[in-house]
């Protein structure tokens, strides 16, 4: 009998133990099925639960009730449990406008990574181990929840800024920290390939966004609003441009965050956490953006704020302070423009015109 084993038997003969003052005795049983980790319940299908809340710390203290003795329909996709919901899912996202590759292009790529992947699986599992391998028993055939075509796929998501890690996980049924595990080891590989994943169009905070942009090419209103207001005549610079500056600045900008991050703390990050999910209201590419537009002189944080409408004055304040010494140091502060824009409709429309009419 190995440590796990006998640590096992002694908590079911504790609870096996047990007595209440009125003589009930509790049956307790081992059970030798085989569950993989990093599972979880999606805040939708949490919600829908029969749950009785207690008054007194009612997150976490509930009652479950039966489920009902009606039989009941499950859609197509509920018909083969979590996994098919999973696997459904996974393939959706592979979508090109998510991920910036075709299918044959995406196919490729993870078959180039497979090779890296498993070598840096291996190395993850003998830091766990803290040396060789040694034959043990175990069930050989157990896969992961993800696999690598799976995880290049969800990385790709993360890095061209689609979603929060915290939405991905929420949506396939898994714990925040799967996604971040892999996520980081991924990461890693594709930074060895050399492959630069941009920076994705559009941005979702929510499931349903994100489904109704597959569904019915819904994109989110903040998607056509920085369209507008990365339009080279505002920028003074080329999409391509704005996208190479963009990329140039994002490891600039990370130590930035991180910087503050530590200044915050204190002290240095705890072994195991994260650094968080997208802690600015703005993207990379949205950020150097923004600030681009107000460096030119071509409207106020004011406007800026109102053209946006869920980020306020001062968030875009903070980014143009972060953004401009990062300009300055590379020699890419902009010139001002000759037009200044006083509203945000103004602002706005000026992308859609064929010639800049001033304003001031």
């Amino acid at each position: 009998m190995n440590v796990q084993d006998y640590a096992n038997s002694r908590a079911i003969e504790t609870i096996a133990a047990t007595r209440t003052r009125a003589g009930l005795r509790v049956e307790a049983h081992l059970d030798p099925g085989d569950y993989p980790t990093g599972i979880a319940i999606s805040k939708d299908r949490f919600a829908a639960l029969p749950l009785v809340r207690h008054e007194v710390h009612g997150q976490w203290n509930y009652a479950l009730l039966p489920e009902s003795s009606t039989p009941q329909t499950l859609p197509t996709s509920e018909a083969h449990g979590v996994y098919g919901r999973r696997c459904e899912l996974l393939t959706r996202l592979t979508d090109p406008r998510l991920t910036g590759l075709s299918s044959a292009e995406l196919g490729y790529l993870c078959a180039e990574l497979a090779p890296m992947q498993a070598a840096r699986s291996q190395e993850r599992y003998s830091e766990q181990r803290g040396g060789r391998a040694r034959r043990a028993t175990g069930n050989q055939r157990a896969k992961p929840l993800f696999d690598d075509g799976a995880r290049v796929t969800l990385t790709l998501l993360y890095q061209r800024q689609v979603c929060s890690m915290k939405l991905l996980a929420d949506m396939l049924e898994v714990t925040p920290e799967c996604i971040g595990h892999l996520v980081a080891e991924t990461r890693r590989v594709l930074e060895d390939h050399g492959h630069q994943p941009g920076y994705a169009p559009s941005r979702f905070t929510t499931a349903d966004a994100l489904m109704s942009f597959l569904d019915a090419d819904k994109a989110p209103p903040r998607t056509r609003i920085m369209e507008s207001l990365s339009h080279p005549r505002l920028t003074g610079m080329s999409r391509t441009d704005l996208d190479a500056l963009a990329r140039r600045l994002a490891p600039r900008q990370l130590a930035q965050v991180e910087r503050a991050s530590y200044q915050r703390r204190g002290a240095d990050r705890q072994p195991g956490s994260r650094g968080g999910v997208f802690p600015q209201k703005l993207g990379d590419r949205e950020r150097v953006v923004v600030a681009l537009l107000y460096l030119r002189k071509l409207c106020t944080l004011d406007v800026l704020a109102d053209a946006l409408g869920d980020v306020s004055r001062s968030s875009i304040g903070n980014v143009v302070r972060e953004i401009r010494p990062l300009l300055t140091e590379g020699g890419l502060l902009p010139p001002p423009a000759a037009t200044r824009y006083r509203s945000a409709p103004d602002l706005l429309a000026a992308a859609d015109e064929q010639t800049n009419t001033p304003t001031s």
